[in-house]
């Protein structure tokens, strides 16, 4: 038993290493609106990923066009010597998860303050190749 453990470790050790990853932290948008966005790109692939988030409408479309950008970078710093059109990458997983919420106060009627919370994220974005994701 611990044998096949080891094995199927060893496999995603493999399978992590030709994947790339790129994080952005404390993105001052609210997380629904960056999930809205991150929901567009997921499971697709990175060429087609790229021409939908730069032509979104969305403000958080930008921020997460720039991040992909930032883990093709990142995948081609890892794999010296293979085109990206050959590799058939496809964006695997997009997390965003809540950050820290600045708080601030707004006058409201008769000598009273209402709460505001600026909201902000983290987006996690991870790239990989087609085959190595059927394989798993």
């Amino acid at each position: 038993m611990g044998a096949r453990k080891r094995f199927s470790a060893e496999d995603l050790k493999k399978a992590k290493k030709k994947s790339a990853f790129a994080k952005l932290n404390n993105c001052p948008t609210s997380p629904r609106k960056m999930r809205l966005a991150a929901g567009l790109v997921r499971g697709i692939e990175v060429e087609k990923a790229i021409h939908i988030l730069k032509h979104s409408s969305l403000e958080a479309s930008g921020r997460l066009h720039k991040l992909l950008l930032s883990a093709i970078a990142n995948w081609q710093a890892k794999n010296e010597g293979v085109r990206i059109e050959d590799a058939h990458l496809i964006v695997r997983e997009v997390s965003v998860d809540g950050g820290r919420a600045l708080k601030r106060i707004q006058t409201a009627p008769q000598g009273r303050a209402f709460r505001i919370r600026k909201r902000s994220n983290h987006v996690t974005l991870i790239l990989d190749n087609k085959q190595d994701i059927q394989n798993i």
